[in-house]
């Protein structure tokens, strides 16, 4: 495969502006996976209930995801950016009642509404990015974006662990009055941002291009007329989407309690594991979606997502079996081989939709349910049996994410 152009003169500030989008995001994500740990230590609440707090935001993806897109639909994507960057800074300042009364449900609520905003910019972003520049680039194009979701997956953790694991509370005994300032100051910025919004133009992209292929081109065109359910492509798509964002939501958010299980040597502070969740585990994240944004002007995007599933197969077992640094190593390369898979997936199920692809972006966008739900399973694996045993119960999704590369995602006539 030769060298492909990224993206063209006219759309360099629109693309700059919606990959901004995805540090942002990013950042709300890197932060919530410390929280499970802090709320279990603080309330004393079992891991399998900690996962609740995962379970807000994702369930705001399944209940969130088709209204925004039939709103967008409606409005247009630069409105329904803003809509989410409202809901995102209300979810955040939420978080400051919250935190004062020492409410884990309003908390949940406030983290739900925050989910809402962050389903609505996901819905908008990811297929926006892929419209952006060349068709053929498309899948690179994401790929580069998500490496700023990447950078923020980094930052998040640091400043979780620095002002809320490292933090006691205040000197009222308040536990959770750490979780104020960070929260204050992510809903002020995403405000502001929201007012740069509404100053600028960004183009609309017309739902006719065909996300993949050649214009003209028969091939890129005939098949999008079928219905949706009919689209083989997508169809499993959403379901490989589902099976990856389980996999990453369990293993991004049971990391602290893996690295700080005191049954496995070596094992580390809180606030220790929270940075080296953040600069080693998403550090490796994002070197990987930067390199894979790379790879992809060289290999097939299917032939590196297939590669990349079948070593987070044969990684788990390892981490699972407690074998010290060599089980702490391989937990650091499953991030590193997860990096490619949502934006590559994205690009892979709405390639050739034509102008179903914002309907498809919200489906896809819906599957991110499956974070809601798996946490809370390998929690649950975790009381009954321990934090390492709970690491197996990811391999059945990756594999399926295998099939879909090798085989799922070609495109029926």
């Amino acid at each position: 495969m030769g060298h492909q152009k990224l993206t063209t003169k006219e759309n360099l500030l629109p693309f700059i502006l919606i990959t901004a989008l995805f540090f942002l995001w990013g950042m709300a994500h890197g932060m919530l996976d410390v929280l499970n740990k802090h709320f279990q230590d603080v309330l004393q609440i079992s891991k399998a209930k900690s996962g609740l707090i995962q379970f807000s935001v994702y369930m705001a993806y399944f209940l969130m995801a088709l209204p925004a897109g039939l709103f967008m639909k409606r409005f247009g994507y630069k409105r329904g950016i803003i809509m989410g960057l409202l809901l995102f800074a209300t979810g955040a300042y939420l978080i400051i009642p919250a935190s004062l009364i020492q409410s884990f449900w309003l908390f949940l609520t406030g983290l739900f509404i925050l989910g809402c905003g962050l389903t609505t910019l996901e819905t908008a972003a990811n297929p926006y990015t892929t419209k952006l520049g060349p068709p053929e680039s498309a899948e690179r194009r994401i790929n580069f974006s998500q490496s700023f979701n990447g950078l923020a997956w980094i930052i998040g953790p640091i400043i979780g662990g620095l002002f809320i694991l490292g933090n006691k509370g205040g000197a009222d005994g308040n536990k959770l009055s750490s979780l104020m300032l960070p929260y204050f100051v992510i809903g002020t910025i995403v405000l502001i941002i929201a007012l740069v919004y509404l100053r600028v133009s960004l183009p609309e992209i017309t739902e006719e291009q065909p996300v993949h292929g050649v214009a003209g081109d028969s091939a890129a065109t005939s098949f999008s007329s079928k219905p949706l359910i009919k689209q083989r492509h997508f169809v499993l798509a959403v379901i490989a989407q589902f099976c990856y964002v389980a996999a990453q939501t369990g293993v991004f958010s049971f990391f602290v309690n893996y690295m700080t299980d005191k049954d496995l040597t070596p094992h580390f502070s809180n606030s220790t594991a929270a940075l080296i969740l953040g600069i080693g585990g998403f550090g490796l994240f994002m070197i990987g979606r930067v390199s894979g944004s790379f790879l992809m002007s060289y290999f097939k995007p299917t032939r590196l997502l297939a590669f990349y599933a079948l070593m987070c197969c044969l990684l788990l077992p390892v981490v699972s079996l407690g074998l010290g640094w060599i089980s702490i190593i391989s937990l650091f390369m499953i991030f590193f081989f997860m990096s490619i898979m949502f934006p590559t997936i994205f690009a892979l199920g709405i390639k050739g939709l034509g102008e179903k692809t914002k309907k498809a972006s919200s489906f896809i966008v819906m599957s991110i349910v499956g974070g809601a739900i798996f946490p809370m399973f390998m929690g649950w694996i975790a009381d009954v049996s321990s934090m390492s045993v709970g690491f197996y119960a990811p391999i059945p999704l990756f594999a399926f994410i295998l099939y879909y590369a090798v085989e799922g995602h070609k495109v029926r006539q």
